[in-house]
């Protein structure tokens, strides 16, 4: 069977999440268990927090050279969250469609909404915490953040959740890792079978 229009290949999932919610774990948990599976990893003017690693959490850049990137069009979105810019870069996206991958973005609702916009076929999933009370314990466990820093992020969160709610393909409830993480890999699951998706000409029908 002949395919009636070009088939998607490739896949851009977006986890956007309030801070502390658990996107980031779930990301990375999914790029070792989904096959072809690739982590975009964002290019940000922030310092590295904790145990992150240049390259491997993040890309850790001034402010200039994140300019120079800026204007030579390496980004598909950027934003700033906080105070700091943080970016995609589109390099990601042409292997991801070379190979037939999926490409794991771990980026707030603003960069979210700015890839569904260039790319209609990507999958944008938000990551909710089961309460703002969770949420706030979170991130007082993390043991990273000023006090002023966590009552910011908390702010925050209700208007992230609201614009997640708003606008996003999918929900899921992270009370339970496990449970969260069978959820998205079933959203993973369902996208890769779709129509649009399907190599009609390896087929024989």
């Amino acid at each position: 069977m002949e395919p009636t229009s070009p088939r998607l290949t490739g896949m851009l999932l977006v986890l956007s999440a309030p801070s502390g919610a658990g996107k980031t774990t779930l990301a990375h948990r999914l790029i070792r268990e989904v096959p072809r599976a690739e982590f975009s990893i964002s290019y940000t003017t922030r310092a590295p927090r904790g145990a992150e690693q240049n390259g491997i959490d993040y890309h850790f850049v001034d402010a200039a050279t994140f300019q120079q990137k800026l204007e030579r069009g390496e980004f598909l979105e950027y934003a700033e969250v906080h105070g700091h810019f943080y970016a995609s870069s589109k390099a990601t996206v042409d292997r991801a469609r070379a190979v037939d991958g999926v490409v794991v973005y771990d980026i707030d609702v603003q960069g979210g909404t700015a890839i569904k916009k260039k790319f209609p076929d990507a999958v944008l999933v938000f990551v909710i915490p089961p309460s703002m009370e969770e949420l706030e314990r979170r991130l007082r466990d993390r043991k990273t953040d000023s006090e002023d820093t966590i009552r910011k992020r908390l702010l925050a969160a209700r208007a992230e959740v609201e614009r997640g709610v708003q606008s996003y393909d999918f929900l899921v409830v992270n009370d339970d890792l496990d449970h969260a993480f069978s959820d998205l890999k079933a959203v993973v699951t369902a996208e890769r079978c779709r129509r649009e998706r399907a190599d009609l000409a390896r087929l024989k029908l």
